[in-house]
């Protein structure tokens, strides 16, 4: 058990690591007062351009597949295994290097995802970069991929029972973290990708 409580910590202070921030502050940007605030990938994009973006993507990412894998070495099983990548996500959401404020998840729980039920991983992407190119809002790739997570994972993962809880609770995480976008979609006001202001 204490073993499980060390590596629920070292998750979320790995999910804590605020890739965006530091990549916009060796471009000498404060990524928290430039385009849409947010640091993740999406607001580096819009604010730094392609590669800055896909440097902050890949280092959010990876939190989550570290989180999983350390948990996957050590043998947990799937349950703990789900809280460590949940605690990843919460750190990515909740930053103590940022005064506990932080993204929306989505790259971090991709990430979780990709160890934790690769297939449904893969189709969650899948559906989200289909919903960007049709409609070049990336928030609404995020809502709409997650929010049927955890359908898919009941669908295509053989072991949906031990994983169904926790999918959903990153589809809630998810779509409370998104709850600004839904607003501003639903009102027509959501910058899409490439739209600085």
């Amino acid at each position: 058990m204490t073993e499980n409580i060390l590596l629920l910590i070292i998750a979320f202070i790995l999910g804590s690591i605020p890739f965006g921030i530091i990549v916009a502050k060796i471009k000498g940007v404060d990524l928290k007062k430039v385009g849409s605030g947010n640091i993740g990938a999406t607001n580096v994009l819009r604010s730094l351009g392609k590669w800055p973006a896909a440097l902050t993507l890949f280092g959010d990412i990876l939190k989550g597949t570290i989180a999983v894998s350390v948990g996957k070495f050590f043998g947990v099983g799937s349950v703990y295994e789900g809280l460590i990548g949940l605690s990843a996500i919460l750190g990515h959401n909740f930053s103590v290097f940022l005064g506990f404020r932080g993204g929306k998840g989505v790259a971090t729980s991709l990430g979780v995802l990709l160890i934790y039920t690769p297939r449904v991983a893969l189709l969650t992407l899948i559906m989200w970069i289909i919903i960007v190119i049709l409609t070049r809002y990336s928030s609404l790739g995020a809502i709409v991929s997650f929010g049927i997570l955890p359908v898919n994972v009941a669908l295509f993962d053989p072991h949906y029972q031990e994983k169904l809880f926790i999918t959903i609770l990153i589809t809630v995480l998810i779509l409370i973290r998104h709850e600004d976008n839904i607003r501003r979609l639903i009102k027509g006001t959501e910058r899409k990708i490439g739209q600085r202001e």
